[in-house]
């Protein structure tokens, strides 16, 4: 996933960051409510975190300008305790959810896996191809009786390989989703975190399922 936090309290920011990417997610953090405003129209995020009291823009307004412009990408909004009626608007402004401060990062990312069940019309937790199998709450991956350790980084870019399955996937595509940044063809990052993630889920089984298409990029997918 990639989430976007809109928080002016810098080690709040910082906090929510860090539980984010220990799960392997992309994340960028801006402080101001026009710079967040920005940033979730020239890119596309899985998510937003929002705190309603920001300078520049307060997150009720950038949210209803984000409606205003048919952009629907989540929101969960940050509130002080207390602020019912703040909630109220929010939600009736296109709000997925709220969460009142001081809050737990753990819940804010089940809210967030919560909020992707939804999108995808089913709940479930494991994505699965053909006898390989990856767990999105306890982050085990196996094949067949296997348990196969990962990097947070490969974890994410099986789960993208996972939510994608049969499609090839450009370098330029898992830069941006797996990194967070634009690809540079100078640069072999994702040719070795690929051989390295390859190594880890074919190597000594069958079929083997992560295939390069020369030219193009790689697919997760049965020969």
């Amino acid at each position: 996933m990639r989430i976007l936090i809109v928080e002016d309290e810098r080690k709040v920011a910082t906090l929510i960051s860090s539980g984010l990417e220990e799960q392997g997610w992309q994340v960028e953090i801006c402080h101001r409510g026009d710079d967040g405003l920005a940033l979730a129209n020239e890119q596309n995020f899985d998510a937003i975190v929002l705190d309603i009291m920001l300078p520049g823009r307060d997150g009720l307004s950038l949210l209803r300008q984000l409606r205003r412009q048919r952009n629907a990408t989540p929101v969960i909004l940050l509130t002080a305790r207390g602020d019912v009626d703040e909630r109220v608007e929010g939600l009736e402004l296109g709000a997925d959810d709220y969460m009142a401060k001081p809050f737990s990062v753990v819940e804010l990312v089940a809210r967030l896996r919560a909020i992707r069940r939804r999108q995808s019309g089913d709940g479930l937790t494991t994505l699965s191809l053909a006898n390989l199998s990856l767990n999105l709450h306890t982050r085990r991956v196996r094949r067949d009786d296997v348990e196969i350790e990962l990097t947070p980084r490969e974890f994410a870019l099986l789960e993208t390989f996972l939510n994608s399955p049969d499609r090839v996937l450009s370098r330029t595509y898992l830069c941006q989703r797996v990194w967070g940044f634009q690809f540079d063809p100078e640069t072999n990052v994702v040719d070795v975190a690929v051989q390295r993630l390859r190594r880890k889920i074919d190597h000594n089984f069958t079929p083997r399922l992560l295939q390069t298409v020369r030219g193009v990029g790689y697919a997760l997918s049965v020969e």
